[in-house]
């Protein structure tokens, strides 16, 4: 199957000039930085108060929950990588929505809907990421690989609907492995998460293809990607 849009024409060197212009203002990024520096503030804090409290043990759980929320950090420091404060963010509120609203705070059992919504934003973020990887990868010119946006499309949906199942499998063995209840209701909880994976990956790929197809420049992924390119224009070189 052919997967190369033939038609199509020479868009790298026209992709990048006329979204530069979309660029996140600088406001805009002093307040993904500010949530950022506000989030992480409150993790630490609460490693400081289960310490006082004698919690030793929502100490180390809130202590884990920060380590992983300071991963792009970290890893875009080890690997020479400058994330966009956009991307920074979404992954920080993610992680505190996730993991310590959720799982420290008890907030998939107070609220029935929280575990569903926030797998369907999961969908939706991890939908974005496979559309900004191939499409950044589309977009380079060294590769040279203009693909059909139904591909990218499929793409982006397939790669978060993978991840998506890829993290029940890693709730499945916890349970069997340390006697946990990540899986909360077994298979209703682990079916009703991949339906709102792929509610949420459908959507952003809808999008994505929508966007493709009209050959816009001015969404809030070609911003990001260009975000990305800008920020880090050592790994996007011609060759």
């Amino acid at each position: 199957m052919d997967f190369q849009e033939k038609a199509l024409p020479e868009r790298p060197s026209q992709a990048l000039q006329p979204a530069r212009q979309h660029l996140p203002s600088p406001y805009a990024s002093r307040v993904h930085r500010g949530l950022t520096v506000v989030l992480l503030g409150l993790l630490s804090v609460g490693v400081v108060l289960s310490l006082l409290q004698g919690n030793w043990l929502t100490a180390a759980a809130t202590a884990g929950v920060l380590a992983v929320a300071l991963m792009p950090f970290f890893l875009g420091r080890r690997f020479d990588i400058r994330v966009p404060a956009e991307f920074e963010s979404l992954a920080v509120v993610f992680v505190y929505a996730s993991l310590f609203l959720g799982e420290l705070r008890g907030y998939y059992i107070r609220y029935w809907w929280w575990d569903s919504l926030l797998h369907t934003c999961s969908g939706f973020l991890l939908g974005i990421l496979g559309f900004l990887l191939v499409h950044v990868l589309n977009e380079k010119r060294r590769i040279d690989n203009h693909m059909n946006p139904g591909f990218v499309a499929l793409f982006a949906f397939s790669f978060a609907l993978a991840a998506g199942t890829l993290w029940e499998i890693f709730e499945f063995a916890m349970d069997q492995l340390f006697g946990l209840n990540m899986q909360k209701s077994g298979l209703m909880d682990t079916m009703t998460d991949l339906i709102v994976d792929a509610l949420g990956a459908l959507v952003v790929s809808v999008l994505g293809y929508v966007y493709l197809r009209r050959d816009r420049r001015d969404s809030f992924l070609e911003r990001w990607i260009i975000a990305f390119i800008e920020a880090n224009p050592r790994l996007f070189r011609d060759g």
